[in-house]
C-alpha cells in the first residue's frame, strides 16, 4: 500500500518520468537590488496592513498559520442545519477564499472560455458583488496540468486595500493588483514558468511588498514587488526543480526571514533585499506544505520522493528531525503542540520542541487540504467533501464530527467571526459545480416590542 502511494504521490509532483515543459519564455529586464531603489521605496508612503479577528486576508490567514483567534465555529452542519447561505461560483479554482471586513474575495477560473478572475461576495448575505476578468485564453495545456490541480489555485492575498491575485497564463507568472471595487490596478511579469503539473503558489504580503515565487524544472524564482505599482523590487533566481510551497515572512528572535522550501532544501532569505540568509539540506525535491513556527523553530516538513520534517532554529542550525511527512497538507501548531494530517488519512499529534511523537490515528479520506483551528478544535476537508473536527488534544485524538458538504474538496476554509467559509463542488465533468458555504450558528430572532422607538430590528439570515 505504501508503495502505491509514493507512486501516487510521484505522479502529481514529480511526473514519473514525464518529459518537462516547453522552455521558459524570456522575461523582461527587472530591477537590481540596488541600495537606492529600496532606499526609495522604502520611503514611499504605505501603510503597514493590521487585521481584525474578522479579517482573513491570505493564504492560512492573518498569521499565515491557519489560527483563528475570534468566536469559535460550529462543529456540526450539513445542508439543512448551520448553513447561513451557499453561493454558486463559476468555473473551477482550488484557492482558498479571503475576507477583509464584510466581504469575501476569491479566485476562480471557468475552463470553457479560458477565463481567469476575481469575485468579490458579501459574507453575509452571499449576495455576489462583482467579478473581475483578468486573463483571457492561453490556459496552460491539458499536458501540462495535473487532474487535482485547477488554473486558480494560488489563494489571493490583501493589504487591506488592494487585492493580489497571482496566475499562470501563456508560459509566465502575472501578479496583478485590484482595487476592492474590482478595479485593475496594475499588472506585472514575476518571471517565466516550465509547467509540470501548473502552478499553486500564493503570494504573501509584507512590508511594502507583494512576494511572489514559482519554482520550476528549468530555473525558478523569487521575487519581490512594490505592492503600491507593481515594480519588482529585487528577484533571486533560484536551482532548477518541480516544487510548489508557498513561502512565508516568519520572525525568529530579531529577525525576519523569507523561508521556502523545495530542491531538497529549506532556504532563508531577508525578505526586504532578497538576499539568501542560509540553507540548510532537508525535506525533499518537490514540497508543497508552508513551514510553521513554534517559538525559535521554523518547521518544514515534505515531500517527493523524500520524507523528511525538520525544525531549525533562527540561523539555520537544525533542532530535529525525522522521516516522517506531511506533503500537500500544511501543518498547524497549537500551544505546544504540532498537528497534521497526511495525505493519506492518517492524523499526527507531535511535541513542537522535541518532534516526538503523542498520537497517531487514522482519520480516512485522502487529503489536499490544509488544517485551520478554531474553538479548540482542528478542521479538515477531505478531497470527497467531508470535513473531518477533531479536539487539539495532546493527550489522544478525540473525533468531534465529520460534516459532508459536496462531493469534493481541495480549498482549505477561511474563518471570519465565527463563521467558517468552505469551497467544494458538487458533480463531475459537465455536472461539476463549485458553490461557496457559509458555515455558523443562526442568531435569534429580536422581539421589535424590545427595541428602542423608531429602530429597527437587524436582519438575521435565513
Amino acid at each position: 500500500m505504501r508503495g502505491r502511494l509514493l507512486i501516487f504521490l510521484g505522479v502529481i509532483i514529480a511526473g514519473c518520468g514525464r518529459p518537462p515543459g516547453p522552455p521558459a519564455p524570456t522575461t523582461s529586464e527587472i530591477l537590481p537590488s540596488t541600495t537606492a531603489t529600496l532606499a526609495e521605496t522604502a520611503s514611499a508612503p504605505l501603510a503597514a496592513p493590521t487585521w481584525s479577528d474578522t479579517d482573513w486576508p491570505g493564504w492560512r490567514g492573518p498569521s499565515e498559520d491557519g489560527i483563528s483567534t475570534g468566536p469559535a465555529v460550529p462543529v456540526v452542519w450539513n445542508e439543512s442545519e448551520n448553513v447561513l447561505w451557499k453561493t454558486r461560483l463559476p468555473g473551477r479554482g482550488h484557492a482558498s477564499p479571503v475576507v477583509l471586513e464584510d466581504t469575501i474575495y476569491v479566485a476562480t477560473a471557468d475552463d470553457a472560455d479560458q477565463t481567469q478572475a476575481v469575485i468579490a461576495i458579501d459574507k453575509h448575505r452571499g449576495k455576489r458583488l462583482w467579478k473581475t476578468p483578468l486573463f483571457t485564453g492561453k490556459f496552460e495545456a491539458q499536458a501540462r496540468m495535473h487532474d487535482e490541480n485547477s488554473h486558480a489555485s494560488s489563494t489571493l492575498a490583501t493589504d487591506g486595500e488592494r487585492l493580489f491575485a497571482v496566475f499562470l497564463n501563456d508560459q509566465r507568472i502575472w501578479c496583478s493588483a485590484l482595487d476592492l471595487e474590482g478595479n485593475e490596478l496594475w499588472r506585472m511579469e514575476a518571471g517565466g514558468f516550465a509547467s509540470r503539473f501548473g502552478y499553486s503558489v500564493s503570494p504573501v504580503v509584507f512590508g511594502r511588498l507583494v512576494i511572489v515565487a514559482a519554482d520550476h524544472e528549468q530555473g525558478g524564482f523569487v521575487a519581490g514587488l512594490d505592492r503600491g505599482n507593481g515594480n519588482i523590487v529585487w528577484r533571486r533566481k533560484r536551482d532548477a526543480f518541480a516544487s510548489y510551497a508557498t513561502p512565508r515572512v516568519v520572525r525568529l528572535g530579531d529577525k525576519d526571514l523569507l523561508v521556502l522550501s523545495g530542491g531538497n532544501t529549506i532556504m532563508a532569505y531577508d525578505p526586504r533585499t532578497g538576499e539568501e540568509l542560509w540553507s540548510v539540506k532537508g525535506t525533499a525535491q518537490s514540497t508543497v506544505s508552508t513551514v510553521v513556527t513554534y517559538r525559535d523553530l521554523v518547521i518544514a516538513s515534505g515531500g517527493y520522493p523524500d520524507s523528511e520534517t525538520i525544525a531549525l532554529r533562527a540561523d539555520g542550525s537544525v533542532a530535529w528531525r525525522n522521516k516522517e511527512k506531511t506533503y500537500v497538507p500544511s501543518m498547524i501548531v497549537v500551544s505546544d503542540h504540532l498537528y497534521f494530517v497526511q495525505d493519506d488519512g492518517i492524523a499526527r499529534c507531535w511535541d513542537a520542541a522535541t518532534g516526538k511523537e503523542r498520537w497517531k490515528h487514522r482519520i480516512g479520506g485522502k487529503y489536499r487540504a490544509s488544517p485551520v483551528f478554531s474553538g479548540g478544535n482542528l478542521f479538515v476537508t477531505d478531497m470527497a467533501g467531508k470535513t473531518v473536527v477533531f479536539k487539539a488534544d495532546p493527550r489522544r485524538f478525540e473525533l468531534v464530527a465529520e460534516n459532508q458538504l459536496g462531493t469534493e474538496g481541495f480549498a482549505s476554509p477561511a474563518v471570519s467571526d465565527g463563521r467558517l467559509y468552505l469551497r467544494v463542488a458538487d458533480g463531475h465533468g459537465p455536472d461539476r459545480q463549485e458553490a461557496l458555504y457559509c458555515i455558523g450558528e443562526r442568531e435569534p430572532p429580536v422581539r421589535n416590542t424590545r427595541l428602542p422607538r423608531g429602530s429597527s430590528p437587524p436582519l438575521t439570515l435565513r
